[in-house]
C-alpha cells in the first residue's frame, strides 16, 4: 500500500484572503496565487515517492460564488504546476450532511480506494480544525498549519503545529520515512 500527503488547498497551498481575520477561498483565477515554499515542499514529496493529494471543500460552487470553469482551472494549474496527483473536491455546504465534507473523512476514504494508499502510513495537512478532524477520522498524522484564524475553533490534536507546508515538509517526511 501506499503513503500519501494529503493536503488541504485554500490556505494550505495557495493564499486566502482573510477579511476580519477570517480566511475565504480565491473565487477568480487571477486570485489563485500559491504560497511561499509551497513549489518546493511538493517537490520534496514527489522526489521521496509520496502520494500528494488535495482535499478540498468547495462550498462556493453551491453557492454560486464561483463557477465550475474557475474550479477547474486552479485545479488544471496544481496539476500541471505542482504535478499534484490527484484532487478530490466536496462542493457542498454544512447543510448538505455529505460524507465527504470535511471534518468527515469521505475524501481520504474515497482517495484511499482509489489510489490503494495506507491511511495509517499517510499525513494530513490543512489550515483548519475541519482539516485536522477529517485527518484523525481516516486514521492519518495530521499538521494544523496555524494562521490563527478570527472565530477559528482550535485544530486539538494535531500531530505537528506549523506556520506554512514549507515549515511542515522536512517534519513530515521525517515521519513518514518512519512509519
Amino acid at each position: 500500500m501506499r503513503q500519501a500527503v494529503f493536503l488541504d488547498r485554500d490556505g494550505t497551498i495557495n493564499r486566502s484572503e482573510v477579511r476580519d481575520g477570517r480566511p475565504y477561498a480565491p473565487t477568480r483565477l487571477e486570485d489563485f496565487r500559491y504560497l511561499p515554499g509551497v513549489s518546493e515542499a511538493i517537490a520534496r514529496f514527489k522526489a521521496r515517492g509520496y502520494l500528494v493529494i488535495v482535499v478540498t471543500n468547495q462550498p462556493d460552487l453551491t453557492t454560486g460564488k464561483t463557477t465550475p470553469e474557475i474550479i477547474d482551472a486552479m485545479h488544471a494549474r496544481l496539476r500541471d504546476e505542482l504535478g499534484v496527483d490527484d484532487i478530490m473536491v466536496c462542493p457542498h455546504t454544512d447543510e448538505a450532511g455529505c460524507a465527504c465534507r470535511k471534518p468527515k473523512p469521505g475524501l481520504l476514504l474515497r482517495a484511499a480506494a482509489a489510489w490503494g494508499i495506507d491511511l495509517a502510513r499517510s499525513v494530513m495537512v490543512g489550515d483548519r480544525w475541519r482539516d485536522v478532524e477529517a485527518g484523525r477520522a481516516a486514521g492519518c498524522a495530521t499538521v494544523h498549519i496555524d494562521h490563527a484564524y478570527a472565530g477559528e475553533p482550535a485544530a486539538e490534536g494535531a500531530d505537528l503545529v506549523v506556520r506554512s507546508l514549507e515549515e511542515a515538509a522536512g517534519p513530515i517526511l521525517l515521519r513518514l520515512a518512519a512509519i
